[in-house]
């Protein structure tokens, strides 16, 4: 929002919120009423490529916002070092109003605009009639209208709210107020209204002209350069009519330089361009893939989970992870992205972050949850994870934790299997086993006496089971099988607190794993607090219950660049698993975290304080 917003700042159907396609119905009735009645021959296929189009649009500009996200968390050709925060992408989270908008205005011309219905798919002289018009006037009035927005008048009123975001994503360059969208969509009309009415339209000349616009737009705003100077090199005069990413990203942090649409020639001739575009641009494109401290292993879960990510869409991977209706309308983007993680098979670099002099970057395993459970899939897993491994090690990470399933006692012994197969390995594995633990023991709500611990026994639950069995704490389990593995385990270290019970009623405090049933939550008292001590969250049923997230914790505000949610977990909180590898490299600790072995418990709790990670509020806490 601009600093004094001005007339005309929201889009009409902001109070519509999520429904705000439902004002292109009355077109689209139109439309398929028109397919329905009227002759083939009549058809008009103007108005059929309108949908289509806009379609067309969105997609465009969202490979754009995947492919910049990409190449900025790898850092190569990266021109402005700083990051992006949630209120950034709150602020740009609709970027398609702009993409509606010109729907409307094309369906309203399509009507009552004299020859701009059953265009001919191409003609030539449309064509250079565009890139003419778009040359000359488009670009003039642009510049000077663009230089009057930066007057204090329209700049507080207008054009402030999209120059809050000084670190530039593709979507950033259609985030105006409506007003201002007004007045580019008329620039923009200059080429094509004057085809359409000389008679010379066409459906290619106008779709090429508004995907030339998102092209350069999107562009222009990534926050990395990607023009090569062999481009300048071989025609020089380009420079004059093609901007850059650099180019642009100048106007941004300087504001008063670098005015231009698309073409700098007019910041040439009124004489203010930014002294230093070429220095940035060269300079950007020397830039190097930045090498990682501590890299972050996860991967997907569900089939959905591609679109949280957060190289999918920005706004639903600023929000904890849930499934939407809406997703199942994708299902042939999902389905090709399941093809597609059969073939590629490298991790992928989908986010970085920055705490202190520390670069953090986290890589996605293109394998979801399920896969993890398949026998078969045992050692195509293990063999990415490996791959991961060596990769970060040749990178001179010094820390790599294993988040999610990547560690496991069925798949890799928690890691060990690695540092056994490669003994000389620079890089630690951390698991983040003792982190998980502290978390969980410090979660109890105070006066406790007594917990049930039901689910999978992992690592963390024969250490959970023993530190509360140590404070005095008794632990029931449900099942004899659980119950003996834990009790050949503890032996006489339980100090007689391990119990095996039948009932549900006893305990108000449960801690659970992966293998708790519909059927054991059902039977849970009223009030029961869920702490789950998985890497998974179980399945809310109650709402009479009380549920704890996965061990996790909020990061302090010197963690930068944070605007998406890990998986399910609330903005600015981080699992203990992605922590404690952030931990290990701030300590400089120098053994590895993984197989059975696991650090001292309180040294991890104090120095996860000491460096800001706070404890989140237990539910009962917080509800009471």
């Amino acid at each position: 929002m601009a600093s004094k917003p001005g007339i005309l700042t929201d889009w009409p159907w902001t109070p519509l919120g999520s429904f705000k396609y439902i004002i292109l119905g009355p077109w689209v009735m139109e439309t398929i009423y028109s397919i329905m009645v009227k002759d083939p021959q009549e058809w008009d296929l103007t108005n059929f490529t309108v949908i289509p189009f806009m379609l067309w649009r969105m997609l465009h500009n969202q490979l754009w916002i995947s492919f910049s996200r990409y190449r900025t968390a790898k850092g190569t050709n990266r021109i402005v070092d700083k990051g992006i925060e949630f209120d950034q992408v709150d602020r740009e989270k609709n970027w398609d109003d702009q993409i509606l908008f010109n729907g409307i205005l094309f369906f309203l011309a399509n009507k009552y605009v004299p020859g701009a219905s059953h265009l001919p798919l191409w003609r030539t002289d449309g064509v250079i009639i565009t890139m003419l018009l778009h040359v000359g006037p488009v670009e003039f009035l642009y510049y000077w209208f663009h230089r009057a927005l930066h007057h204090h008048y329209l700049y507080s009123r207008y054009h402030s709210h999209h120059h809050s975001s000084i670190v530039t994503e593709p979507i950033t360059s259609v985030i105006h107020p409506f007003a201002e969208h007004i007045v580019y969509f008329a620039l923009f009309a200059i080429p094509m209204l004057t085809v359409v009415l000389t008679g010379t339209g066409s459906i290619i000349a106008i779709a090429g002209y508004i995907t030339y616009i998102d092209l350069m737009n999107n562009m222009g705003h990534c926050n990395f350069e990607l023009i090569p100077n062999w481009v300048f090199s071989i025609f020089p005069p380009l420079k004059y009519l093609m901007y850059t990413p650099s180019f642009h990203s100048l106007h941004h942090t300087q504001f008063r330089t670098n005015y231009s649409l698309f073409m700098p020639f007019y910041d040439y001739i009124y004489d203010t361009m930014d002294k230093s575009s070429d220095i940035l641009y060269e300079n950007s494109l020397k830039r190097k893939e930045e090498t990682p401290n501590v890299v972050h292993l996860t991967h997907l879960t569900t089939p959905e989970s591609i679109y949280h990510l957060r190289l999918g869409f920005a706004s639903l991977a600023s929000k904890p992870y849930s499934s939407a209706w809406y997703l199942w309308l994708l299902w042939p983007v999902t389905l090709w992205s399941m093809v597609l993680t059969r073939i590629y098979r490298r991790t992928l670099v989908v986010e970085r972050n920055r705490f202190h002099q520390l670069r953090l970057q986290t890589w996605a395993i293109p394998k979801y949850g399920i896969q993890y459970r398949l026998k078969w899939q045992k050692e195509s897993v293990n063999n990415m994870i490996e791959e991961a491994v060596l990769e970060a090690e040749e990178k001179g990470a010094s820390v790599l934790s294993l988040g999610l399933m990547n560690q496991g006692e069925e798949l890799n012994r928690y890691g060990e299997v690695y540092v056994k197969k490669h003994p000389q390995l620079k890089v630690k594995l951390v698991d983040g086993s003792s982190l998980a633990v502290a978390v969980l023991l410090n979660s109890i709500p105070k006066g406790t006496t007594q917990v049930l611990l039901r689910g999978h026994l992992t690592k963390v639950a024969f250490a959970v089971a023993f530190a509360l069995c140590q404070k005095g704490i008794q632990v029931t389990i449900l099942r004899e099988d659980e119950y003996e593995k834990l009790d050949k385990s503890l032996g006489t270290k339980s100090e007689g607190k391990l119990v095996t019970s039948k009932s549900y009623s006893s305990c108000k405090v449960w801690f659970v794993g992966d293998d708790l049933t519909e059927e054991e939550q059902r039977k849970a008292n009223k009030g029961t607090l869920f702490i789950p001590f998985s890497q998974l969250p179980p399945k809310k049923l109650r709402k009479d219950c009380f549920y704890h997230t996965t061990p996790a914790m909020q990061t302090p505000t010197a963690l930068e660049n944070v605007d998406s949610c890990e998986n399910w977990l609330p903005r600015r909180v981080m699992s203990v698993w992605r922590i404690a590898g952030i931990l290990h490299a701030l300590e400089g600790w120098e053994e590895h975290e993984c197989g059975y072995t696991m650090s001292n418990i309180d040294k991890v709790w104090e120095a996860c304080l000491k460096h800001g990670f706070q404890p989140l509020k237990v539910p009962t806490q917080s509800k009471s």
